[in-house]
C-alpha cells in the first residue's frame, strides 16, 4: 500500500458488466487524531491526517476553549502508531475554563441530546457576530461554485472528502481544505485564516456539504458572515444562522442558490 497526503493507494478488484479485473485505486484516509491541551488529552476524532496544525487550531477556536488566536501558543502535530496527536499550548485562563467544563460533563448521563441537561450543552443560543453585514448574489456564488471542484484533489482522488473553501467577497476560492469529516474540513480552513491573521469579515465560506446546526454555530463563533453549501440546510442551521446573523445560503449552483436568511444579510 502506498500513500499520498491524505490518501492510501491500494489493490482492489473492479466489477463491471459482468467482468472483474484487478486495478489499483486510492481511498482517502481516517485516523484517529487527538487534540492535547497543555498535557491534557481533550478530544479524540477520526480525521483524514493532513493540515492537523490547522485542525486543532480551528477546533480550538470553534469550539470556544479559546476566545483569539492570541491565545495559543505553540501547536505541533506528530504522526503515531495508528493515528497522529497534536499539542497545543494555550493560556492558562482558557485551560482552566477548559477543565471546569469537563469536570461539569463528567457527572452527566443519558443519550446525546435526550435531556435537558444535555441540551443545554449544545449552546443553541448564539451572540450576533460583529462583522459587517455581507451581501452575495447569484454571481459571487457562481464563481465559488465554478471554481471549487477543480481544487477538491483529495475527492478527485478519492470521491470519499469533504471540502471547506475560503472566498473572497466576489466569490474568488482562495484556499481549499478537505477531510474526510465536512467539521474537519471546516476547523482545518478557519485554523489556516487564524494561522494567516485573516479577517473573517473579508469573505465566506463555502463548502461541498450540507448545511448542519455545527458548522453553522462553528462559523458564528469565529465571526464568519456567510455560509454558503452545496447541500441542504437543516431547519436548526437556519435557527442558528438567524439568531447569530450569519448569512446562509444553501443548494448553491453556478445557476442559483437558495437564502435561507432573507431580509438580513443576503441581497
Amino acid at each position: 500500500m502506498s500513500e499520498q497526503a491524505g490518501a492510501a493507494r491500494l489493490e482492489v478488484r473492479r466489477h463491471r458488466d459482468g467482468a472483474a479485473q484487478s486495478a489499483m485505486d486510492w481511498v482517502a484516509e481516517e485516523v484517529p487524531v487527538a487534540l492535547v491541551f497543555n498535557g491534557i488529552s481533550h478530544a479524540v476524532m477520526m480525521a483524514t491526517p493532513c493540515d492537523l496544525e490547522q485542525l486543532a487550531v480551528g477546533f480550538a477556536l470553534s469550539e470556544g476553549i479559546v476566545s483569539r488566536r492570541a491565545e495559543i501558543f505553540d501547536v505541533e502535530a506528530e504522526r503515531v502508531c495508528g493515528g497522529a496527536e497534536v499539542r497545543l499550548d494555550i493560556a492558562q485562563p482558557a485551560f482552566l475554563a477548559m477543565k471546569e467544563r469537563r469536570r461539569s460533563l463528567a457527572g452527566r448521563t443519558g443519550c446525546g441530546v435526550c435531556g435537558i441537561e444535555s441540551l443545554g450543552l449544545l449552546d443553541l443560543s448564539p451572540d450576533r457576530i460583529t462583522a459587517r453585514p455581507l451581501v452575495a448574489d447569484a454571481a459571487t456564488i457562481a464563481r465559488a461554485a465554478s471554481e471549487l471542484p477543480a481544487r477538491q484533489h483529495l475527492n478527485q482522488l478519492t470521491g470519499c472528502a469533504h471540502a471547506a473553501a475560503w472566498c473572497g467577497l466576489d466569490g474568488e476560492v482562495k484556499a481549499v481544505f478537505e477531510d474526510v469529516g465536512r467539521h474537519n474540513a471546516l476547523d482545518k480552513l478557519i485554523g489556516h485564516l487564524a494561522l494567516q491573521d485573516a479577517s473573517p469579515g473579508d469573505g465566506f465560506v463555502f463548502m461541498s456539504s450540507r448545511a448542519s446546526y455545527e458548522l453553522v454555530r462553528k462559523a458564528a463563533r469565529v465571526n464568519i458572515p456567510m455560509l454558503a453549501t452545496i447541500s441542504a440546510p437543516t431547519a436548526l442551521a437556519v435557527d442558528i444562522a438567524r439568531q447569530a446573523g450569519v448569512a446562509l445560503a444553501s443548494f448553491c449552483r453556478q445557476n442559483g442558490f437558495v437564502e435561507y436568511t432573507a431580509g438580513d444579510k443576503l441581497a
